[in-house]
């Protein structure tokens, strides 16, 4: 008993050293990791049978239900476990199987942890994307936590799970939470997805009953001279990247997931590849962003070849595209614009690559540029994108090109930006203004 301890505490070791050595984590971070591995071990007799993945899950809900953690920690312990089974250990049992629906017990209740794997499972073999996946689940583990307080719950994993409940759970947010229609809807897309598509309920006609309806809002756009302004208090990377943002109509995460080959510096154009919708588009690149961003490249190559020399450098790739190129994630173009700074575990795969940085970093320094360059507007990095679009209607192009560029499904979508430019272009003159000019 004492060797296998003292085996167990060498492998831990060696488990900081691959952390710190890949640069995972920061230099007094590893200790943490080693902990929830370790806290792992000792207690892995009380979780219940199964892959080593449902061992994990089994962990982090006791973690949960316990109520002394908090959510960074629960988090902190789960990415421990991952990193620790699926890259240091190389565990070959540690995956769920494929399961993509849920039948009921025999009393009519439905295991949590049954829904929320296959919920997980079909979002992935249905190729959405990582950031609807995140929502998908935190709606379905608020909707599990509504029915614990209502009193659904009949032991730790089981739930009564019906329509009327789903009604209540939306009413719940409106009225005690007081969200948003966008939230609303949020919620009712992610729970209208779960029970059609794992649990198979006859939903009827509650996707029309209970939706939120949405007022008619025009977006926040900015004047060409608060965009100078914004953009002057910025510098580095994040200002290249509002730029790119306002010169090409991008979204934010489009912007983030750009790659090498998307970029046309001849023909001044970028590629916006599996935008919303998975649609793929052109668009703008201008002129006066492009020797800067030759010599961002520069750097970023620079960073590739650090990293494939310390045996990584590679990124994720679309679907199947890894399988059918499989030396294509460690070729340059297909590297991010804008990579992030330290490598981590893709939380899907958990290979350790370099992913590109996160919407809030560019986010985060719009907002400050925005207060230092004191604009009273609500304005976000979204806001680039919407003064693009009334930018160029304010030129005189085409309103169709402009959905092109946009990547908008329908022209209607794109008319909103009408109401601003008729308001920006020749305003109607007040009555009031006309009532004082005769005195």
């Amino acid at each position: 008993m004492d060797n296998l301890l003292q085996n167990q505490e060498l492998q831990l070791s060696g488990f900081a050293d691959y952390l710190l050595k890949q640069r995972l984590v920061q230099d007094g971070h590893a200790r943490f990791y080693v902990y929830w591995v370790r806290k792992f071990l000792s207690q892995r007799i009380k979780i219940p049978m199964g892959s080593m993945e449902e061992r994990i899950t089994g962990f982090t809900e006791e973690m949960q239900m316990c109520g002394s953690y908090k959510d960074w920690q629960i988090t902190q312990a789960e990415r421990s476990l991952r990193l620790y089974f699926a890259n240091f250990t190389k565990d070959k049992d540690w995956k769920r199987p494929l399961l993509t629906s849920v039948q009921p017990a025999a009393d009519g209740t439905y295991s949590r942890s049954a829904i929320e794997n296959a919920l997980r499972n079909l979002i992935r073999v249905k190729h959405y994307s990582y950031s609807t996946e995140k929502t998908y689940l935190d709606w379905a583990r608020r909707f599990f936590d509504y029915l614990k307080e209502t009193g659904a719950l009949r032991n730790p994993d089981a739930y009564h799970i019906n329509v009327d409940q789903i009604k209540d759970f939306l009413a719940y947010l409106a009225t005690r939470n007081n969200v948003a229609a966008s939230t609303q809807n949020q919620a009712l897309g992610a729970l209208l997805f779960l029970c059609r598509e794992i649990l198979h309920l006859d939903l009827g006609s509650i996707e029309h009953g209970v939706r939120a309806k949405r007022g008619t809002k025009l977006p926040v756009v900015l004047t060409l001279e608060e965009v100078r302004q914004l953009l002057v208090g910025m510098q580095g990377v994040p200002r290249l990247m509002a730029e790119l943002i306002y010169g090409g109509g991008l979204r934010v995460m489009e912007c983030c997931r750009l790659r090498v080959k998307d970029l046309d510096f001849e023909n001044n154009l970028l590629f916006v590849r599996e935008g919303k919708g998975d649609k793929d588009r052109t668009t703008l690149m201008a002129e006066s962003v492009k020797e800067n961003l030759q010599k961002h490249l520069i750097t970023v190559r620079q960073l590739h070849v650090q990293d494939l020399a310390a045996g990584a450098g590679e990124v994720w790739l679309p679907h199947a595209l890894a399988v059918k190129y499989p030396k294509a994630a460690s070729e340059w173009g297909w590297q991010y614009v804008f990579p992030s700074g330290k490598l981590s575990s893709d939380p899907r795969s958990d290979k350790i690559r370099r992913h590109h940085v996160s919407d809030m970093y560019v986010q985060k320094a719009v907002g400050e540029a925005v207060r230092a360059a004191g604009i009273v507007k609500p304005a976000s990095v979204h806001s680039m994108r919407h003064s693009f679009a009334t930018h160029l209607l304010l030129q005189g192009v085409d309103i169709r090109q402009i959905q092109e560029y946009l990547g908008h499904s329908h022209v209607e979508t794109t008319m909103i930006y009408t109401h601003v430019v008729k308001d920006m272009r020749s305003p109607a003159k007040s009555p009031l203004d006309l009532l004082m000019e005769r005195k």
